[in-house]
């Protein structure tokens, strides 16, 4: 009825055009600009980080000790400031698996899109996917190019062109994290974020919160092995 009042409560009629704009979801222009802002340097960044955080809470917390997580997760990363060139010796399988297997799941996900949306749907998510594309990549080798940062005999040119440009993570960059006590520069993918957050504290403000909250001294259990004489 033309001039009734709208009671509380009654919902407004929106016209095509009204509807339209204010429509959400992937249609939306709002969500359509902030995207496309995704990018596969991000996802790099991203991988970079995720490895500083897996590498630190492995360094620092815990034991080798601990119920099925000390010998299978913790165990190797003892080893590794001990023997730091034992990664040199582990097959391809073996550098690589578990973090194959993580991914894995990811990409047959990218795949299943990429095979079954239309065009226009797949131009929407481009952005997104080439971000979830680069982090996947990135964090599938990590310890791959963990393992050729310690490798100095026998790298095919590429990769050390890629170390040299710091595409991925430099040698001698990597040196900085294995002087003892080992309580810096943890990302090993890229490398990329170590030195800002080694300029913001980052890693000692978490250890330091950590520490307050639980009593647990950081790098305990890693001190512990690497003093041992027999």
């Amino acid at each position: 009825m033309a001039g009734a009042e709208n009671w509380p409560g009654q919902q407004l009629e929106l016209d095509e055009d009204e509807a339209s704009c204010c429509r959400w979801g992937a249609q939306h222009a709002g969500a359509r600009e902030l995207a496309a802002l995704y990018s596969p340097v991000a996802g790099a960044l991203i991988a970079d980080f995720l490895s500083g955080l897996v590498h630190w809470g492995a360094d620092t917390w815990g034991s080798v000790e601990l119920p099925i997580v000390g010998k299978a997760f913790i165990r190797p990363f003892r080893e590794h400031h001990i023997d730091p060139t034992a990664i040199t010796r582990h097959d391809f399988i073996e550098t690589n698996g578990d973090n194959c297997l993580v991914t894995l799941l990811p990409l047959l996900n990218m795949a299943y899109k990429f095979r079954t949306h239309s065009p226009e749907a797949l131009e929407q998510l481009y952005p997104w996917e080439c971000f979830v594309f680069c982090l996947i990549i990135f964090g599938t080798f990590t310890n791959q190019i963990h393992k050729w940062s310690h490798t100095y005999f026998g790298l095919p040119r590429w990769v050390t062109l890629l170390q040299d440009w710091h595409v991925i993570l430099p040698r001698k960059h990597h040196r900085i994290h294995h002087v003892s006590p080992h309580e810096t520069y943890f990302c090993i993918t890229t490398g990329w974020l170590n030195y800002p957050l080694e300029k913001i504290g980052f890693w000692r403000r978490l250890e330091d919160l950590i520490q307050g909250l639980t009593g647990e001294k950081p790098r305990a259990d890693d001190m512990k092995w690497a003093q041992k004489i027999k």
